[in-house]
């Protein structure tokens, strides 16, 4: 996949999850949880952008591990 494909895909990512975040339920376990999906998945985006800045191999496989992690945080919120 091209780079700027992923960024474009990212961003759709945090803008669907803005809508379900926003589609929740007025409760506290829904807000928490909410809130949490949504620093998430909007993170996604922001953090493969600064992946593509990497100033090394290293660096930029460091990011990107830390992209993967917020997906594997965000797709954990869309389960709860």
């Amino acid at each position: 996949m091209q780079k700027q494909e992923f960024v474009k895909r990212a961003m759709h990512l945090g803008l669907r999850i803005i809508r379900l975040v926003e589609s929740l339920p007025n409760s506290h376990t829904a807000r928490v949880i909410g809130n949490q999906l949504l620093r998430a998945g909007t993170a996604v985006g922001a953090n493969y952008r600064s992946v593509l800045r990497g100033k090394s191999r290293a660096d930029f496989v460091a990011k990107l591990g830390i992209v993967e992690e917020e997906c594997d945080e965000a797709l954990y919120g869309c389960r709860c």
